[in-house]
């Protein structure tokens, strides 16, 4: 049987209606942004170099301080790893380049653009002896297998080599690698007895093998390739070129070139960290280009940190403890301000 409906009902439903159509509809808040990726690096500290003129070189790191070749100065500037403030400074070595510090030796050993290595006390930075080099000295690497100080020196088709330095006596040794070029940047594998060497006038990486004595030359495409990082465990040499300015990546196995992608202008310096698969480019112009390494092959672009003009030299020496990874920059001195370095501390 079919039920009648009320005309008061009827009235309260029609009044309900008409109000329901008069509400403001109240939607849910959007949900918030994604928060941005925090930067690879932050600026945690400054050490002022007053008094110290003209541009940077190279770092080095060891007993607890850090180094840096003031070349336009004549000077090497000493500060304290740990409390981050200058503690010494090394006076009278003509233009300054490549630094580093041999801890079995207590011996710090610094390359001069005017043709000698000297040789330090690691403790009271008094003068050992000193070593000639025909051509100039400039980039250093310490070997702590074999206690041997790797020199890149010379400065022409004849003199230019990689030669080596006996750490524990100061002596030079036979073993030298000719190259037929100015030698820049190197780097040493520790787990196998190959040296390679950015040669840019010869627009070549030449792979010196210590073992057999023989050189393999790898051409490279873009020009002026000064500094470089080696990314031992995947086989990959990473140089950076300045014309045009990239960073380039050549597989150990085979010299061939295969990854290359644009970096900051002017840079001198480049570090690879295996344990963040990331590489840190500072440059001149301004800034350091923080790259990740996607795979061996890939890289992407994270970030681009402002610095400032002519900072091209800097030091990164891994992670030295827990919550303790710096990474150090030379600020030259400018018309208004003195000279400084800068340190960040790197993240995730």
């Amino acid at each position: 049987m079919r039920k009648s409906i009320a005309p008061g009902f009827l009235l309260a439903l029609f009044l309900t209606l008409t109000a329901c159509q008069n509400t403001t509809t109240i939607t849910s808040p959007a949900a918030p942004a994604a928060a941005e990726a925090a930067p690879p690096m932050i600026l945690t500290g400054t050490i002022p170099l007053e008094g110290v003129k003209g541009r940077f070189d190279h770092f080095a790191s060891g007993k607890g301080k850090v180094f840096v070749s003031a070349l336009g100065n004549n000077s090497v500037e000493v500060m304290d790893l740990f409390q981050g403030t200058r503690s010494h400074e090394i006076t009278g070595v003509p233009n300054p380049q490549g630094v580093v510090f041999s801890p079995e030796a207590n011996k710090l050993f610094v390359a001069s653009e005017k043709g000698k290595v000297y040789i330090y006390d690691g403790d009271s930075y008094k003068l050992i002896t000193t070593l000639d080099f025909e051509g100039g000295a400039d980039n250093l690497r310490y070997d702590a297998a074999t206690k041997r100080v790797y020199v890149g020196c010379g400065d022409d088709e004849k003199n230019s080599a990689i030669a080596a330095v006996d750490a524990m006596t100061n002596k030079r040794l036979d073993e030298v690698y000719k190259l037929g070029g100015e030698p820049e940047s190197f780097q040493l594998e520790k787990s196998g007895p190959n040296i390679y060497v950015n040669v840019p006038d010869l627009k070549q990486i030449v792979a010196i093998n210590r073992t057999t004595k023989e050189l393999t030359r790898w051409p490279v495409t873009p020009a002026q390739n000064f500094p470089m990082a080696l990314d031992e465990a995947n086989h990959r040499v990473i140089v950076g070129t300045r014309e045009p300015a990239t960073i380039s990546v050549f597989d150990t196995s085979t010299g061939k070139m295969v990854a290359s992608v644009p970096t900051v202008q002017d840079t001198d310096d480049l570090y690879y960290s295996a344990e963040r698969k990331r590489i840190y480019v500072p440059g001149r112009e301004g800034s350091i280009w923080v790259y990740q390494q996607n795979d061996p092959d890939r890289y992407t672009l994270l970030a681009k940190v402002p610095t400032a003009l002519g900072a091209g030299t800097a030091g990164y020496f891994g992670r030295q403890g827990k919550g303790f990874d710096r990474f150090y920059l030379a600020i030259p001195a400018a018309a208004n301000s003195n000279a400084e370095v800068r340190i960040y501390t790197l993240q995730d």
